[in-house]
């Protein structure tokens, strides 16, 4: 594959010291310092979709049990075959644009690549890599980060990087950067339980305060615009309907009905599932938004249930609060409004949690 690596413009500057140093990994801090924003995957930026086919996907998630030697070789396989799709011999075109997704690889993929394992990444390859690297780094960060905002305690923003950390593969974690990386947000964590409405100083290395630093809000979630969003939820749900009908069979919404191929919504992430639900442009049956609404209620309920398991995991009562302020900071507007999310739920969980933290403080002195 040809290696486009002088002339790139800002898009492929981002991740930079992944490629000039391979196998020496660098650290999120240091991208965070020295990066813009612009040079983050976005809407605008991002290459035409062309994504993995569900085989593919599936061959990649091999988890944790897969050999490393295998992670290497379904990652280099995956990008050739982006590369096919797009007519394309390189992850960036003469511009600097993106002309392949990586968004479909996992998470040690997405590691094999940057880090270069085993030598068989470009690298403008290992660049692309990195810039969805800390794009989900953003990701993980910016709902908490909204989120101590509203209650005035940057520990939330800690625990999320710690849990994105933890996270990692074995491989990741075997790095020197990950170890430090990892040594510092605890070192944070500690420092909030002294005073969680100001962000820890001074400690190396810390990935935290980089990201508070160039996000002090969150980071911006550049998303396609509702009607990209429903046109391709439409294209989905056709694609299935094609296939069950190629099966003899009819494409069937309800779950209590014994013939007929059920329609797998698990495929579509909430956002796709607001756009069935909202029916802007009305593409969608009855039967399909009322599917998606019940789609969405069920994951709702689900992250109701994992706020409450882990307020009763931790032992503090706030932390129930503390999830459904997360949950609710990491929708987009129009997931809000499908599943009645408003600014009132909102200010009542802030209260919630502010009374709790208060009661228990008050404990605790006593």
């Amino acid at each position: 594959m040809t290696s486009i690596t002088n002339g790139l413009n800002n898009y492929a500057q981002y991740g930079a010291a992944y490629a000039r140093t391979a196998g020496a990994q660098t650290s999120l801090a240091g991208i965070l310092n020295a990066t813009s924003d612009d040079v983050l995957p976005s809407a605008s930026n991002a290459a035409t979709q062309l994504t993995l086919s569900a085989a593919a996907r599936a061959q990649l998630a091999g988890g944790s049990s897969k050999d490393y030697s295998a992670v290497i070789s379904d990652s280099r396989a995956a990008i050739d075959k982006l590369y096919k799709a797009a007519n394309v011999s390189a992850p960036y075109d003469a511009s600097g644009k993106p002309t392949v997704d990586l968004s479909g690889l996992d998470r040690r993929a997405l590691f094999a690549i940057a880090s270069n394992a085993g030598g068989r990444f470009t690298e403008a390859e290992q660049t692309l890599a990195a810039t969805n690297r800390i794009a989900q780094f953003n990701a993980a960060l910016s709902p908490a980060t909204q989120t101590a905002k509203l209650i005035g305690d940057y520990s939330t923003v800690y625990k999320a990087a710690a849990s994105y950390l933890d996270g990692a593969s074995s491989e990741e974690k075997a790095t020197a950067i990950w170890q430090a990386e990892r040594a510092a947000i605890t070192k944070g964590l500690a420092a909030t339980q002294s005073d969680p409405s100001k962000i820890p100083a001074g400690i190396s290395n810390d990935p935290v305060a980089a990201y508070l630093a160039r996000y002090p809000s969150g980071s911006a979630t550049t998303t396609q615009d509702l009607g990209s969003v429903a046109k391709q939820a439409r294209a989905t749900l056709d694609d299935q309907a094609k296939q069950a009908t190629a099966a003899g069979k009819l494409l069937v919404y309800d779950p209590a009905r014994k013939t007929g191929q059920q329609a797998d919504l698990s495929v579509l992430d909430n956002r796709a599932l607001s756009a069935i639900s909202l029916n802007k442009d009305d593409l969608f049956s009855q039967e399909e938004v009322f599917a998606a609404k019940r789609e969405l209620d069920g994951r709702n309920r689900a992250s109701i249930l994992t706020a409450l398991k882990q307020s009763q995991t931790s032992g503090n009562p706030a932390d129930f609060s503390l999830g459904l302020l997360n949950a609710y900071s990491g929708m987009s507007a129009e997931e809000r409004t499908a599943t009645n999310w408003t600014p009132a739920f909102r200010d009542n969980a802030v209260q919630s949690y502010k009374a709790t933290t208060s009661l228990l403080s008050m404990l605790k002195r006593g």
